[in-house]
């Protein structure tokens, strides 16, 4: 009983705030998406990641040994994804995008922040910065057919992280003004990302539902497996454990949505796949929750 309250104390605000997105969109209110989300990105969660960094107590041998299992689980992801689609025959530039990136900023950092407190942050943190990383690249690549690395050094959010490890490595301390600054605007980031997921999920619409649900269930049970198995592997300790299979668990990405329809890809399948994996998460998270808690 206490296990399950504590579940519900964790995903309830992430999916109260996402739904008073999706809400405030359904009752016609305005929501500029493209500057919240610009806001947001540029310095809000970057703010965010950077404080996390220089303030982490994390062990730098766990740290490393975290890093490294989630560049490999990404890695090992795509390949697995990559052969699914050549067997199946499905297209590429619409499908294994989809099928590789969850949504580990807007859903999958909040979870953690509220699921494992300041350590899960600070692994978490890592988690996004990697995917991140590949999803401005490899990512980008597999949409549009050509690489996106100049886009890689103009995110603030890269520059957040480099920063931070280096502040993290050397054990500097931004000025105490500076540092309370920046903690302001990260904490704007978790409530801003969750009600942007519920504004940009009311504003999607799709015809293509059947797929999209054998297709979100797919990736659910393929990045649980590979999440634990990894973790496993690894040798994590707990709550690096749990933040790796819960970020490998998040559904998929909006941001998968925003290339295909850039990129003239089937962006009407993958709208269906975000919003079928967004619903199911709300099922399958707490349970994935329940058993890494």
């Amino acid at each position: 009983m206490n296990l399950l309250l504590t579940v519900f104390e964790i995903v309830a605000p992430v999916f109260i705030l996402a739904g008073i997105g999706f809400s405030w969109v359904s009752l016609g209110f305005e929501y500029r998406l493209q500057f919240v989300t610009r806001f947001a990105m540029t310095l809000a969660v970057p703010s965010l990641i950077f404080v996390a960094l220089m303030q982490t107590e994390i062990p730098g041998g766990d740290l490393s040994r975290f890093t490294v299992a989630t560049i490999v689980a990404n890695l090992v992801l795509a390949a697995v994804f990559w052969l699914f689609v050549r067997l199946l025959k499905l297209e590429q530039r619409t499908y294994l995008s989809p099928l590789i990136f969850g949504n580990t900023g807007n859903l999958g950092l909040p979870l953690c922040i509220f699921a494992f407190g300041q350590a899960g942050l600070g692994y978490a943190v890592i988690f996004l910065s990697v995917t991140a990383l590949f999803s401005f690249t490899y990512g980008i690549y597999l949409v549009a057919g050509k690489g996106a690395f100049g886009k890689v050094v103009r995110e603030p959010m890269v520059w957040a992280t480099l920063i931070g490890a280096l502040f993290l490595w050397r054990g500097w301390e931004t000025p105490v003004f500076l540092t309370n600054t920046l903690e302001l605007l990260g904490q704007m980031a978790v409530p801003m990302m969750l009600i942007t997921l519920g504004v940009a999920i009311a504003r999607l619409t799709t015809h293509s539902l059947s797929q999209a649900v054998w297709l979100s269930l797919l990736k659910l049970v393929v990045c649980f497996s590979l999440g634990w198995f990894v973790a496993t592997v690894f040798d994590l300790e707990s709550v690096a454990f749990g933040v790796l299979v819960l970020q490998m668990c998040t559904p998929v990405a909006v941001t998968s949505y925003l290339l295909a329809a850039r990129f003239e890809a089937d962006s009407d399948a993958v709208a269906g796949m975000v919003m079928v994996s967004t619903l199911l998460s709300v099922a399958a998270l707490p349970v994935v929750l329940a058993l890494v808690l």
